[in-house]
């Protein structure tokens, strides 16, 4: 049994029954990153029953995605309860530092007009802000444990169509770029060293805010071998906040007709043709990743795995299979986990009306990630044996 079949291999229902009612998942055991278990090895998942919301019947997100993904994962015997983490709520004053005062206060408290609502693509309401509040949180978090630990997955998040004055495409808040800054803000030396993130954006459709919130362009110098930091964007009205900052750099493999049709221009942008398949796709990540890593030098990767670009995507326009998401999900862990960079990934967008089948395509960088972990924790054990073995 190949290694892919294998992390699809559905096991015994009988304990994980009870968890096929997003209720169930409020009983999964709370942890903060501040209480990391280091006695266990396991990938840390970071879930919440309240990533979802109420929507208007037959509303095209589909939210229930978000407890499926673990219910999946619990079910296939990818990952036990004991691996859940459940974060926080991310506060105002978390949120602040990418959104604006205003834009927070008319969110939160219900000032959202109806041209707004539009846009973002959803009515509002308490639960919709909850929701959103929660899943940053939980990005923040993936973050967090991932420093420590070198891998963590939440089961939401990648709402990079947010901007600071205003939601876009199904994202209201901008998980990846709050976690982005959160993470710089927090750095061990800081404010005299930050850390360097890298946000690898493998969603079909291509980053507006947070390429346009780092507001940097970075061109690569042959000769030297080095980036050279350029202002190349402007703001419609709000800071940049990370103007002249090159802390944050992003990476976007997208597809060029699609949403949005106006791009903003990502550090590195790969726009691709409708109807790429698996080795195409694969051949373009395969092609960028490494030297992007050995030169950009990032202290964290935040990976947007989005499964729209599969070729049963309502939104997606391209042709990847389970098996292309796979090795997709697979070389970009691999390749982050082999140069000793943590790496925090979240599912980014996925859109079909059949919610298991969904939930199974997005639960695909779980088990990437699962393997990748474990294959690293034998390499691990190894070496501590070794150097256990020439104490004695």
């Amino acid at each position: 049994m190949t290694c892919f079949k294998r992390l699809f291999s559905k096991g015994p229902r009988s304990k994980v029954a009870w968890l096929m009612t997003g209720e169930a998942l409020t009983s999964c055991r709370c942890f903060h990153a501040e209480l990391v278990r280091h006695e266990s090895s396991a990938l840390p998942v970071v879930h919440h029953s309240k990533y979802v919301c109420d929507l208007p019947p037959n509303h095209r997100f589909p939210m229930g995605k978000f407890p499926r993904v673990l219910q999946c994962l619990l079910r296939d015997q990818v990952i036990t309860e004991k691996q859940v983490w459940v974060p926080e709520i991310a506060s105002k004053d978390l949120l602040s530092c990418v959104h604006t005062e205003d834009y927070l206060d008319n969110f939160i408290n219900g000032k959202i007009s109806e041209q707004e609502q539009r846009r973002t693509g959803f009515p509002w309401s308490e639960g919709i802000v909850r929701r959103c509040r929660y899943e940053t949180g939980g990005t923040v978090l993936a973050a967090e444990v991932a420093l420590q630990r070198g891998l963590a997955c939440s089961t939401a998040g990648g709402t990079h169509h947010a901007f600071p004055s205003y939601g876009s495409g199904f994202c209201l808040l901008n998980d990846l770029a709050v976690a982005a800054k959160y993470t710089m803000d927090n750095s061990p030396n800081s404010p005299s060293t930050k850390r360097k993130v890298l946000i690898v954006d493998l969603d079909v459709h291509q980053v507006e805010y947070t390429s346009l919130c780092c507001g940097l362009g970075f061109v690569f110098v042959e000769k030297l071998n080095l980036f050279h930091v350029s202002n190349i964007l402007q703001g419609d009205g709000t800071a940049f906040i990370f103007k002249e900052e090159p802390s944050v750099f992003t990476f976007s493999v997208h597809c060029g007709k699609n949403f949005p049709l106006r791009k903003q221009q990502s550090d590195l942008d790969i726009s691709v043709e409708d109807g790429l398949e698996d080795k195409d796709y694969l051949s373009t990540v395969e092609a960028h990743l490494p030297w992007l890593l050995e030169t950009f030098r990032p202290d964290l990767v935040l990976y947007d795995a989005g499964v729209d670009p599969h070729w049963e995507d309502e939104l997606g326009r391209l042709r990847l299979t389970d098996q292309g998401l796979y090795q997709r999900d697979l070389f970009v862990l691999k390749t982050v986990v082999k140069r000793g960079v943590p790496i925090a990934a979240v599912i980014g967008g996925g859109y079909s009306r059949d919610i298991d089948k969904l939930a199974l395509r997005h639960s695909i960088v779980h088990r990437a990630a699962t393997q990748v972990n474990e294959t690293q924790q034998i390499k691990l054990d190894k070496q501590v044996f070794y150097v256990q073995k020439q104490l004695v």
